[in-house]
């Protein structure tokens, strides 16, 4: 017999302001099973978990309801008190009378009523519901880090440094990512590779470290604490042994536009990235390089039009014969910092870039600022290598513009900005400065400060409104805009226009596919919860850091990419992962093999096993769920035509006892589940 125990939160005034809390007390008091019932102003703090703890032992319950906010806010929560008072943790049920009534609702009549029937049909479904067992899967102890700019390198670090393997993949061939390309950082003016370089030594010394530079994932399966994982560890046609000298890049006759500096120098087919590289080895390049590779019955070979290179390396690294190498690696978790890339400033044609060389974005100015860029620090147009002695900054070029670009806010070009405006006012002291805005936003620590020094010390001229076109004339850019406060137009002569352009995903599509990482309609990896689960995907296992998961700047880059380790050492540091047991079962003496199911599960978690039932039946192939892959998230059981699958916490009694319950509540469930069909 069910002794069921109901418990309503007020959540201060959240339901309380809108629910009338005596009377759902009441209706539910007059359900059958219910043994006791009572309300508590905040049920999620510790008096209410107590409540909940003594009313198990008191009442001797056999499940619990509790009326509140979202199961994603505090069904844990609860669930942990509910074993602490001796029950299931299976056994107990959040109906949400939050976010589903008092948030939605304003009159509070319809709003109680509403909340009564919440209450009505959890109280009917956990009548029906069974003790579950957590399920147990082994941990392999290490971790796979993808990408290896600053978030791939603070994760991999953190969880290294607690004493755990970490394989970290990069795809170029230098660690630092868009980081490294930065001259200063704001608000301090740090210098970026002083910040990065020491991270990038101690990434590349680290015992506990497995460096794959020039290396990108192929593919990923298996489950939380057991992934298998595919890496193709790209030709660099030079070997480890490289000495760095760059005898081999004075030799080389090719020059071709170097990436890093974002085109705007040369460098030669085979090239260090950087001074600062880590690794500090060559790579050929052999898209520029004059050598062409072509492809016979035997494989692949390359036909050697020039040896400089090799001729002039005195240590003998040059080795054109060198070829792919597959790589496999079992881990237990992932964490995915692949970063973020500039969203192509030539889909606003107005302003002109692609077809001016003085309209630059937000990276290319950094270089151009760089000591280490083409011009080695000294402001440079790039049309004709004078000093610009006027320039246009440009923000939200593609951010908050659905229409043209992106509707998000890309959050760090307000500052981006305002630390070009001064490091410009510092190396051209007598040019004149120009950001045109539409708000400015400096949330964090020491930003509003940086942005009132620019305008105020710096004089930097802030013109609140859009610019409209960018027209050239002559050697100059004439740039044509508003003063909304002002409510006059405005029209500045000048040698360069910087854009601030919005910062979009790195990784692609089919990438998230094959993580099995969801991604937001943007392209960004899409989290569990963004204040409760902010670095956790939907596949266990699977984390998130830095841009990978939106625009951030490098504090909170390096935040969540230590959060993300802090994560993955929770799951590193158990011999066994506990996972919740709401996942798919197949009822293989009804399943006809048609395997719907593994067509449409997004996790790749049903497998097709072979089983023999009693007597002379011959073996058939039937489907049976991975319970260690299953995110439970129901879409076989929609498509199984023989209804073999069910979710566990989630079968036909369960779910008809919840629509009985208000639909027809004098109909048995018994009798609901025989209208449609029978149970399966």
């Amino acid at each position: 017999m069910s002794r069921i125990g109901v418990f309503v939160c007020h959540c201060g005034e959240n339901i309380a302001r809108t629910v009338d809390v005596e009377s759902v007390c009441g209706a539910a008091r007059d359900l059958p099973g219910v043994a006791h019932v009572s309300d508590y102003p905040f049920m999620c703090s510790s008096p209410g978990q107590k409540l909940v703890k003594q009313a198990i032992r008191t009442h001797n319950l056999t499940g619990v309801v509790v009326a509140a906010c979202s199961p994603h806010m505090h069904e844990t929560t609860f669930r942990g008190a509910v074993a602490e008072g001796g029950l299931n943790p299976f056994l107990c049920e959040i109906a949400n009378i939050r976010e589903q009534c008092s948030w939605v609702h304003t009159d509070p009549a319809e709003a109680t009523a509403k909340a009564s029937e919440i209450v009505e049909q959890m109280v009917a479904k956990v009548r029906f519901d069974t003790e579950l067992q957590p399920i147990e899967v082994p941990v392999t102890r290490r971790a796979l880090v993808v990408g290896g700019g600053i978030a791939g390198i603070r994760s991999a670090l953190d969880i290294a440094k607690a004493g755990y393997s970490v394989t970290l993949v990069e795809r170029e061939p230098s660690l630092g990512g868009n980081m490294a390309r930065l001259s200063e950082t704001f608000p301090t003016l740090d210098c970026s590779q002083c910040i990065l370089t020491p991270l990038m030594v101690e990434v590349s010394h680290h015992p506990n470290i497995e460096l794959l530079t020039y290396s990108e994932v192929e593919g990923i399966s298996g489950y939380v604490g057991n992934f298998n994982v595919r890496i193709r560890r790209k030709a660099r046609f030079v070997l480890e042994d490289c000495t760095g000298c760059d005898d081999c890049a004075r030799a080389c006759p090719v020059a071709t536009p170097n990436d890093f500096d974002m085109g705007l120098s040369w460098r030669k087919a085979v090239y260090i990235p950087f001074p600062q590289a880590v690794p500090a080895i060559y790579t050929l390049d052999t898209g520029a390089c004059v050598n062409a590779e072509l492809e016979s019955a035997n494989g692949r070979y390359r036909v050697l039009a020039c040896e400089r290179c090799s001729l002039a390396c005195a240590p003998g690294v040059i080795d054109y014969d060198m070829r792919p190498e597959i790589l496999e690696r079992e881990v237990g978790v992932v964490v995915l910092a692949t970063g973020y890339k500039l969203w192509d400033a030539s889909q606003a044609p107005e302003y002109g870039y692609g077809r001016y060389p003085d309209v630059v974005n937000g990276l290319e100015f950094e270089r151009l600022l760089s000591a280490s860029g083409p011009t080695f620090g000294e402001l440079r147009r790039p049309s004709d290598g004078k000093v610009p002695k006027s320039v246009v900054f440009i923000q939200c070029v593609g951010s908050r513009d659905p229409e043209h670009g992106v509707a998000y806010c890309s959050r760090t070009c307000c500052m981006y900005t305002a630390k070009h405006a001064l490091l410009y006012k510092h190396k051209v002291p007598d040019g004149k400065a120009y950001v045109f805005y539409i708000d400015i936003r400096a949330a964090g620590k020491g930003y509003e400060e940086f942005i009132n020094r620019v305008m105020m010390e710096d004089e930097v001229l802030y013109l609140r409104g859009r610019v409209g076109r960018v027209v050239r004339e002559g050697d100059r850019m004439v740039v044509y805009g508003a003063d909304t406060l002002s409510g006059q137009s405005v029209q500045i002569d000048a040698e360069m226009v910087v854009l601030a352009t919005a910062m979009v995903p790195a990784a692609e599509e089919s990438f998230g596919r094959m993580v099995r990482a969801s991604t937001d309609q943007y392209g960004f990896f899409q989290e569990i919860h963004p204040k409760l689960r902010p670095v956790e995907t939907m596949t266990a296992g699977v984390l998130l850091a830095g841009a990978a998961q939106g625009p951030k700047d490098i504090p909170d880059t390096v935040a969540q990419a230590s959060a993300a380790a802090s994560k993955a050492l929770e799951i590193l540091a158990q011999p066994v992962f506990e996972r919740e047991p709401t996942v798919a079962r197949v009822n293989e003496s009804v399943c006809i093999g048609c395997l719907d199911c593994q067509r449409v599960c997004p996790y790749g978690a049903i497998d097709v096993v072979d089983v023999t039932a009693r007597g002379t039946t011959p073996a058939k192939a039937v489907a049976r769920v991975n319970e260690a892959m299953c995110e439970g998230c129901g879409i076989c059981t929609s498509v199984c035509r023989s209804r073999a699958i069910d979710i566990a916490g989630f079968d036909d009694e369960q779910v008809f006892a919840q629509i009985t319950a208000v639909a027809n509540p004098s109909m048995p469930v018994t009798e609901a589940l025989a209208a449609r069909g029978g149970a399966r």
